[in-house]
Parts: C-alpha cells; sequence; structure tokens
C-alpha cells in the first residue's frame, strides 16, 4: 500500500504536464475540460485556416490566398526564395490590406483578411522553377500560429503546381535548406545532453538546484546513500522528459502543431506554475517549511520517503525548467520531432540526462563533493538571496498569462495568491481540525478563483464604444440604444457587469432585438463621457441610460442593476 500511495503522489506531480491544448497559444480557456479540448480543438490547423492556389503566367506567378473567417495573414511576414540558382525572383507585389494594432507584434501592421493575391515576377530559362515560400498569420480569438513554409514545384511548360508543407528530397539532398533534421544522431544526442546541462543554470531552476546540490552533500554522508539518491533523482527528471515527450508525440499525431512548452499554451498550466514559484520562493523566503517531497532532497537517506523525496525532486526540476530554453536544445528538439517517436523519446530523454549530469558526478565523484563550501549559516543567506529569482519568475509568468487570458484573469490569480498566504497563516496558527478546515477552504479557493476568471472571462456581451456623434446617427435611425458608463476602479460599476450586463439572457435580449450596446469608459479622463454625465446631473458612474426604439427620452436605470431589472427595462425599450 505504502509503495502504491508514493507512486500516486509521483503521478499527480508528473500530471501536471498534461495541457488543455496545444491550441490554447495565447488564447483564452473556456469552460470545457482539458480531454473535451483535445478531442474539440477551438482553433483549426495551419494548412485550413490558410488555403493557397497558384497560377502561373508568363513570367509571373500569382499566389492566391484564401483565409479562413476569423483568421488573417501578416503582410511584412511574407518570405519568397528560389530553390534554383538559375532563377532570380522580383520583388513581390502585395495588394492592400487593414491596417490594425497588433497586440503580439506591439505595433500597427498590415493584414489580410478573406482572401489576398500576391504576384511574383520571375526569369528563368529552365522549364522547371523550385520555390519555397513562408507566411504567418493569426486568429482573431487569439491563437498565433509559427512561421508556415511551404515548397513549390512548378512545371512552366505545362502551368501545373505541386504545392507540399515538406521539402522536396532533392534540396535536402543538395543542402539547400538548412534542417536540423540531416545532423548525425550522435551530434543531436551530444547536444541534447549540453542543452540539458545549460537548463541548470536557467533562472527559473538555478536557485532551487542550487539548495539541492547543497542539501544533497550534507544529507548523504556515504557513497551507497548518494550513488542510490543521484540515480533516483535523475530517474526522476528523465522519465519527466520522457513523459513530455510522449504527450508531445500524441498530440502532434493528432495534428497538433506544438513542440518544446508546449504545456505553457494552457493558461490553466502557466497558473499552475505561477502558484508552484510563489510557494517556493515563500520556502526559500522562510516563511514556509516545505515538505520533503518538493524542497529537500530527502533527509532520511535509508528510508522510502527519502528514496521517494528524491524522485519528486527530479520530477520538480523538469517543471520548475519547462518555461527556460538553453543553447543546443534547439537542433537537438528540431531532430526530434522529425524523427520516429522512439528517436525523439531518446533525445528527450538525453536532455533529462544532461540535466540531471551534475547531480550524477557528484554522486558518483567524492572529489567534488569536497570541493564545494563547507555548510554553515551563510546557506540561510543565500537560499533567501536565491528566493527572489524565484519571485520574479512567477512575476513574468503572470505576464504570460495576462497575455493568454485578460487583466481580470491576471488579477484573480493575485488574489488568489493572497489567499495562498492567508491559508497558509491560518495553518500556523493552531493544529485544531477547524483552523486546518478553514484554512484548507481558504486554499481551495485561491484555486477556485483564477479558475472561474478563466472560465468567464469569454461571457462578456460585444459593445460599440460611446461617442456623441454614434449615439446621434442611432437615435436618428430610430434604434433602441443601451449606454453603459462605467470605469475599471470602480467597484459598483464591475459588480454590475458580472452580475447582471454579462447574463446570457440580457446578450441574448440585446443581441436578438437589436438593442446597441455603447460603452463609455472614464477610467481615464474623457471630456465627452463628463458632458453626458453632466447632462444627466450626474457627477461621477455609473450611469446607465436605455433609449427606447423611436425618439423616445433615455430612462435613466439605478446604479445597482439585477438581471430581471436589465430585462424589463430592455422589454419596454423594445415595445
Amino acid at each position: 500500500m505504502k509503495i502504491m500511495r508514493n507512486l500516486l503522489l509521483s503521478l499527480a506531480l508528473i500530471s501536471a504536464w498534461i495541457p488543455a491544448s496545444g491550441n490554447d497559444f495565447l488564447s483564452k480557456a473556456d469552460e470545457n475540460s482539458w480531454a473535451t479540448q483535445l478531442t474539440n480543438p477551438e482553433f483549426v490547423p495551419v494548412e485550413q485556416a490558410y488555403n493557397l492556389n497558384v497560377v502561373v503566367e508568363d513570367q509571373r506567378l500569382l499566389f492566391n490566398w484564401t483565409i479562413r473567417d476569423g483568421y488573417y495573414l501578416y503582410r511584412d511576414r511574407f518570405k519568397f526564395g528560389s530553390m534554383d540558382s538559375s532563377a532570380t525572383l522580383a520583388a513581390p507585389q502585395f495588394g492592400s490590406g487593414l491596417v490594425k494594432w497588433d497586440d503580439y507584434f506591439e505595433k500597427e501592421l498590415e493584414v489580410y483578411y478573406q482572401q489576398t493575391s500576391i504576384a511574383l515576377p520571375f526569369t528563368t530559362e529552365a522549364t522547371q522553377l523550385s520555390l519555397k515560400i513562408e507566411s504567418q498569420g493569426c486568429a482573431d480569438a487569439g491563437l498565433c500560429y509559427p512561421p508556415y513554409k511551404q515548397w513549390l514545384e512548378i512545371d512552366l511548360v505545362n502551368d501545373i503546381v505541386e504545392i507540399s508543407s515538406q521539402p522536396p528530397a532533392t534540396a535536402q539532398q543538395s543542402g539547400n535548406i538548412n534542417d536540423s533534421s540531416a545532423l548525425p544522431l550522435s551530434l543531436v544526442l551530444l547536444f541534447a545532453l549540453a542543452g540539458g546541462m545549460i537548463l541548470n543554470l536557467m533562472p527559473c531552476v538555478f536557485p532551487i538546484l542550487s539548495i539541492k546540490v547543497l542539501s544533497f552533500t550534507m544529507n548523504h554522508k556515504t557513497d551507497r546513500s548518494r550513488h542510490i539518491h543521484g540515480l533516483v533523482y535523475t530517474a526522476g527528471v528523465v522519465s519527466s522528459f520522457v513523459l513530455i515527450a510522449v504527450a508531445m508525440l500524441s498530440l502532434r499525431a493528432a495534428g497538433e502543431s506544438i513542440g518544446w512548452g508546449f504545456q505553457l499554451q494552457s493558461p490553466l498550466f502557466v497558473i499552475f506554475l505561477i502558484y508552484l514559484f510563489f510557494v517556493m520562493g515563500l520556502g526559500l523566503s522562510g516563511y514556509l517549511e516545505i515538505g520533503s517531497s518538493l524542497m529537500s532532497v530527502g533527509q532520511n537517506s535509508q528510508s522510502e520517503e527519502g528514496l521517494r523525496s528524491s524522485f519528486m525532486t527530479g520530477v520538480l526540476a523538469t517543471t520548475v525548467a519547462s518555461p527556460c530554453t538553453a543553447p543546443f536544445m534547439g537542433p537537438a528538439l528540431g531532430f526530434a520531432i522529425s524523427q520516429s517517436a522512439s528517436i525523439a523519446v531518446l533525445v528527450f530523454a538525453c536532455l533529462g540526462l544532461g540535466m540531471a549530469l551534475p547531480f550524477i558526478l557528484l554522486a558518483w565523484i567524492p572529489g567534488l563533493t569536497k570541493r564545494l563550501p563547507k555548510p554553515g549559516p551563510w546557506m540561510d543567506l543565500l537560499k533567501q538571496f536565491l528566493a527572489f529569482p524565484i519571485y520574479m519568475t512567477a512575476v513574468w509568468l503572470l505576464w504570460v498569462a495576462g497575455r493568454q487570458t485578460s487583466i481580470d484573469v491576471a488579477a484573480a490569480v493575485i488574489i488568489g495568491l493572497i489567499l495562498v498566504v492567508m491559508g497558509l497563516w491560518v495553518w500556523k496558527l493552531n493544529s485544531k481540525p477547524l483552523t486546518r478546515l478553514i484554512a484548507a477552504i481558504t486554499f481551495a479557493a485561491a484555486l477556485a478563483v483564477p479558475i472561474t476568471a478563466i472560465s468567464e472571462s469569454d461571457v462578456e456581451p460585444e459593445f460599440l464604444t460611446y461617442s456623441p456623434e454614434l449615439l446621434a446617427e442611432l437615435r436618428d435611425d430610430n434604434q433602441p440604444v443601451f449606454i453603459n458608463l462605467t470605469a475599471d476602479w470602480c467597484i459598483t460599476c464591475l459588480v454590475n457587469e458580472r452580475v447582471a450586463l454579462s447574463s446570457e439572457k440580457v446578450i441574448g435580449l440585446m443581441r436578438d432585438n437589436g438593442i446597441n450596446y455603447l460603452k463609455g469608459d472614464w477610467t481615464n479622463s474623457d471630456p465627452q463621457i463628463t458632458e453626458l454625465l453632466g447632462q444627466f446631473n450626474r457627477s461621477g458612474v455609473p450611469l446607465y441610460l436605455l433609449y427606447p426604439r423611436g425618439q423616445g427620452k433615455a430612462v435613466i436605470l439605478p446604479q445597482i442593476l439585477t438581471e430581471s431589472m436589465i430585462i424589463d427595462a430592455l422589454n419596454q425599450a423594445i415595445n
């Protein structure tokens, strides 16, 4: 029973790698379960989002892209290259697109919706033309695809074009394509070993492993103890990397375009890491005494608990390494995803072996242990100092979660972290059952707050930004209008939006009856909103106005709303 319990504990932490879906990159999570998302992905594969057709004209190629609704292509991400030295390509001729602010590149970019055509003049004496083109696009809902490469074989005599997402064999053999799959396996495994070793120096891993090294030398005095725990730690790291490889290969086989760090495409997994790093930081700061399963290599070198602790430390090390990458990892991972499953798993196992290699050397070479600094009070000071990189990593992951979802979810995570500290404070008051129950409820609330925020982040009615001109235009057309004047710092406004205005019944009633929803944001000073407030003798927000169909006067709704109140008012405006 004890062995089974330990195995289940190990699998519980390892299972944190199973992501919501590879499609969750920079997207908002919805209310579906992770398993449902794997079978019902929200986004289509890149080849279905962007369909390319090529027309051969006299000394010119015309590339016609048909773009799926809700998706777009970047103009400046198109690249055209000839695979033949005898062919010369002129500058591509683009059509006009839509200029929009891009949140990912943080600048205004020209993009194409629905369709676009690009003309590419060329000169060649040959009857065949081989091209490599690259494009990149995103979905309005949040997904951003990596650059997508396509290879074209064009018969200029018969005007036949063959398009492939894989480079032709002749191009690979001639060396025209810089592909890591051409590297010898022995060199790739060496790269993987080196990349795994360098992972130990990354800021998200180094503080934890530094403490582990010092703890390792203090708690394992005999050669046999060091050997056993070094091997068990290595088993934890390598098995975790292998599990990541299996999950990644399974999702790629299902059509997902994912690679290293794919689990970070899930906002829920990112939030899990934020909590993990925050708790580890509290442990290093001395506020929290974290159990041996997470923060020590094992105090009792002869016990089963100590061996489990060493294994779990390996699992933890791989978990905290997931946001990081290191030199030499790129070629190794690029090679792995282009090979058979067995070779890919072997490459990932070498990554894990490289990450565990410092511990193996410490375990089997006694001279290295003697070169480490002598234990002393300085270790506590070092441990406390190393907490700060851990906190910074948590802040960075919080920024990532905010970009993937919304500022509301990021704020919910901060509330959750405060609840974690509160739960720890309650837990340490005394050991009475009631106290522990209150602490457990607080911990559960800390987990529930961000999950609830993610599930509700998509529930928001579509609205138009308020302006006097837009209001006048809608009123001239005798259309019903609902105006919400709000601000982010207005608690009453936020509660009303969550309780009443974001209700599915209210949203559906507005949509089905053509009620225009105008929203005025007074978070920062806006003279137009201030003027509208003054017209109704109000000095602050919230203010809710409902203009009925026709030319009737605006109805001022109460400052505290309920769903039934809004529905009744909307029905009156419609009729």
